[in-house]
Order: C-alpha cells, then structure tokens, then sequence
C-alpha cells in the first residue's frame, strides 16, 4: 500500500511539472508576426471552424485559449530583448521595447491647421525666418544673466529709469519720462488691438460667413455679444476649459466654430451598443412610417404663417401711405 501511495504521489507530480511545460510551450503551424514596438503579435493561422459555430461556453474556451497561446508566444520574445533595472540595482527589470514597425491607424481626426496671423502672412511673403534666440542675457549693470523679455528683464524698463537720455531733435522742456511711459502704453494698446484682430480674422476663417468686427459699439444685439464672449473664450490654450462661467452659461466649453463639438464613439468599446445602434439604424431604413417631429414640423409651420401675415401687412401699409400722398398731391 505503502508503493502504491508513492507511485500515484510520483504520478502526480509527473503531471502537474508536465501541465506546467504545456502552459509555457505554445505550437503553431505557422510562425506569429511579432511586433515588439507596439506589443503586437499577428497569428496567420485559420482557427478551427468547428469550434467556432454558434455562441456557446465552447466558443468562448476556445477563444481565450487562442487568445492565451498568443499571448504566452509575445511574452516569451519579450523576455528575449535586452533589460535593465529602472531606478537603480533595487529597482524593477523592464525591457528595451524597439522602434514600432506596423504604422496603427488613429482613432481621432488630425486637428485642423491654425489659420497663420498677420505677421506669418507677412514674414512668409518676405522670406522671414525665426531664429531661436536664447531666454537669458547678459545684464551689464546687474552684473548677472536675466530675461530679454518680460519682468526683470535684462536693462531694465526704460519708464522707470533714473535717467533718460535727451534726443537731439526733441524739447528740451519736454518731460521724457512721462514721453516713454506714454509710448509703452500705446505699444501695450497697439498689441492688444493687433491680439483682438488676430483672433477675429481666425474666428471669421473658420466661418462660411464674413464675421462683424468684435470691438464694441454700444448697440450690439444678444447673439452678437454671445458670439464676442464665445470667441474671448476659446482663446485660450485649454479652449475655455478652466475659466470661470457666467451663471446661465452650459457646462461644456464652446467650440471654435461655434458649433456643437462632435463627439467619436472608440474604435474598440462596447460591442453590444455598436450592434443596438446598427439594428435601429436598419429598422429606421427598413421602416416604411417617416420618422418625422410632429412639434417641431408645426412650429415651423406657424413661424412660416407668421411671417407671411407680417409681410402682407407690411406691404398693405406702404400701399395704403402710396395712396395717401398721391391723393395730398392731386389736392394740391
């Protein structure tokens, strides 16, 4: 008895090291195509047709034991490349991932280009090309590296200096402090007025429609000043995602062209309310009753009315006054 209890424990550890060796080695008619860079293994190997008929628990097995072998197969040639300890000898073991060779598709649309401002037009007409200068310069009177723009800048604000220089050609009564804080401020309004430009010209190329101009005018109508507080808005780097609103203003920041922001489902999500939209979109073409908004088709139909009625008087009145001036004219 005592043998046999051996046997069947040297049997069973003969099984469980051999299950462990089948979980590890994976056997394919045909080779995988790695792509290490992106973690991608393609398998040109048909599955079992068999297997794969109708919906079952067996269906299901089947597939997450493919799923299983593939992904056993893109581990081991990721144990193959070459690692190295993140943050030091304690640190975790990762690998050295290649360049990616299999180009994905994206899952957005590409942005669209920025409208160029004035100057871009201007400098690509003349053949202007920017240099990158360096942020920090030599300051001789501070004795000490600082900004070329901005506060604190190297040389300091002219305004503020305890000494200016007279022009030749100027007054010598003249006061030149109060000359050169006079032309910083029409240098800051000059590039606030070139700022508000450029962000007009670029609203009204984004529309099909030439666009008012959006400095005010003290008679402006409630869409136009919506539509001045909307491009004031997405002017910002985040679009107008974290400044604050007006107390009747939506939630959700306003899009550049004004519009309703369009929304794309992801490529890989949920399967079920994919095939849900498809089937009602099938039923919709299938179906031989319009789908048609009952309010709103009347609505329309008396705002149409209206109109019309508001017409016939409006052009009633101006008969009635032709009328009445040529009856003055004949009594004359």
């Amino acid at each position: 008895m005592a043998a046999m209890r051996v046997e069947e424990v040297l049997a069973a550890a003969e099984e469980q090291e051999a299950e462990k060796r089948r979980s590890i080695t994976v056997e394919k008619e045909l080779e995988l195509e790695f792509d290490l860079g992106n973690l991608l293994a393609l398998d040109r190997n048909p599955p079992p047709a068999a297997g794969l008929r109708g919906a079952g628990p067996r269906r299901e097995a089947l597939l997450r034991a493919l799923a299983r072998d593939n992904t056993q197969l893109l581990v081991a040639r990721l144990w193959e490349l070459p690692a190295e300890r993140a943050g030091g000898a304690g640190g975790p073991l990762v690998a050295r991932l290649p360049d990616p060779a299999f180009r994905l598709p994206r899952e957005k649309p590409p942005p669209r280009p920025r409208p160029p401002t004035r100057w871009e037009q201007f400098a690509r007409l003349k053949g202007i090309r920017r240099r990158k200068r360096t942020s920090l310069v030599w300051d001789e009177q501070a004795k000490e590296w600082r900004r070329r723009w901005g506060y604190r800048r190297a040389g300091g604000d002219p305004a503020r200096a305890w000494l200016a220089e007279v022009p030749h050609n100027a007054d010598p009564e003249e006061d030149q402090f109060a000359r050169l804080r006079r032309e910083k401020r029409e240098r800051v309004a000059r590039n606030e007025l070139n700022r508000l430009r450029n962000l007009a010209r670029a609203h009204r190329a984004g529309t099909a429609v030439p666009a008012a101009p959006l400095h005010p005018t003290g008679h402006q109508s409630r869409e136009e000043l919506g539509r001045v507080a909307r491009v004031a808005r997405v002017s910002t780097a985040s679009l107008g995602r974290f400044q604050p609103r007006l107390p009747k203003e939506p939630a959700e920041p306003p899009s550049r062209s004004g519009g309703k922001k369009r929304r794309f489902e992801p490529l890989l999500g949920n399967l079920a309310a994919e095939r849900s939209r498809q089937l009602q979109l099938l039923r919709d073409m299938g179906s031989k009753k319009p789908v048609l908004d009952i309010t709103r088709a009347v609505n329309k139909q008396l705002r149409q009315e209206e109109a019309e009625a508001a017409a016939a008087k409006g052009k009633k009145q101006s008969q009635r006054g032709k009328r009445g001036r040529r009856q003055q004219r004949a009594g004359r």
